[in-house]
């Protein structure tokens, strides 16, 4: 299933207990893979796993079933990493924990092949998830940092890549760049030496706790209003963004005329893909916002620490 819940994680743990399982093999997208991982280090879990690891965020102190992955559609890179998202709709909350290197899959078996018949909608939205995973990671800090370089040529073979893939869905070269920058995207390289800002993606989840929607249009629905509305903060890195990955000439534009003109060049390549560019396309309607702002965890890894106020005034921009 789509966005796994909490109900289905119960469900999981029970019959591995019971079956005395020894491997879980998660054969799927981003969902599978975190729902795997959810349920190796939950069905031995003396406690109610929900409040242990997504409420109360705790480390895992019990054993854990290893978890092996075949990846089938492309985006979260949870196939390289230690999250998992579950879903919880009593309480209208969608909340990740990140877990360490022992929660990780033991292993992956990466063929783009596997990935083409995946509708064309489910294609872009993983697209877009892995791009925007790395901009989470890029929009953050003032230092000339290595791993931004290694971001900004990321986001160049996505955007390169995806241009193909839509063309011709079952090109292999383009469907196996899409497939192993979405996996670096999210591995923890793009991290290291970063503060990181993951509030597009608090945002985007506390969406989906209410829609049900695909994560990677929760997050292009609100991407372009939180990056404009934090744009003033860190001008600078938005520029860079504009010159190094869109190719966006700089002469005669201010730094602002210059970040502001990336941000454009981006919300084109969204069109072209095809992607959600406003929560109303994810049925989220006036009446939801205060629970949805309730929902979003403020995070101060980015250029600017949100206030709830923030969070309305962003969701009703992307209206």
């Amino acid at each position: 299933m789509p966005n796994p819940t909490v109900e289905k994680l119960y469900e999981g743990c029970r019959v591995a207990r019971e079956n005395q399982v020894d491997l879980i093999l998660a054969v799927g997208g981003g969902s599978v893979c975190d729902y795997a991982k959810a349920v190796s280090v939950s069905a031995w879990c003396t406690e109610d796993p929900w409040d242990k690891y997504y409420l109360r965020m705790e480390e895992v102190d019990n054993p854990i079933i290893p978890v092996g992955c075949v990846l089938t559609m492309v985006g979260t890179g949870s196939e390289m990493n230690g999250g998992s998202v579950i879903t919880n709709h009593a309480q209208k909350r969608k909340i990740g924990h990140v877990f360490g290197s022992n929660v990780m899959p033991r292993f992956t078996i990466l063929n783009p092949t596997y990935t083409y018949t995946v509708p064309m909608r489910q294609m872009v939205a993983g697209i877009y998830d892995a791009f925007n995973h790395i901009c989470e990671q890029y929009f953050s800090g003032e230092d000339d940092n290595t791993t931004d370089y290694i971001a900004e040529g990321l986001m160049r073979s996505l955007v390169h890549s995806s241009r193909i893939a839509l063309r011709d869905p079952h090109n292999y070269e383009a469907r196996s760049n899409i497939m192993w920058a979405a996996t670096w995207a999210l591995n923890t390289l793009l991290a290291m030496g970063k503060s990181t800002d993951w509030e597009v993606h608090m945002i985007g989840q506390a969406i989906g706790a209410y829609t049900d929607a695909t994560h990677g249009m929760t997050l292009s629905a609100v991407s372009l209003a939180y990056y404009r509305f934090i744009l003033p903060y860190g001008t600078a890195k938005f520029a860079r963004f504009a010159t190094n990955v869109w190719e966006v000439d700089p002469a005669g534009k201010t730094g602002m005329e210059l970040a502001e003109a990336g941000l454009a060049a981006m919300e084109s390549w969204m069109k072209e893909l095809g992607v959600a560019r406003n929560i109303r396309e994810l049925g989220v309607t006036e009446d939801m916002l205060d629970g949805i702002a309730d929902g979003t965890f403020l995070l101060n890894g980015g250029y600017k620490t949100l206030t709830r106020e923030d969070v309305i005034a962003i969701l009703r921009a992307s209206m």
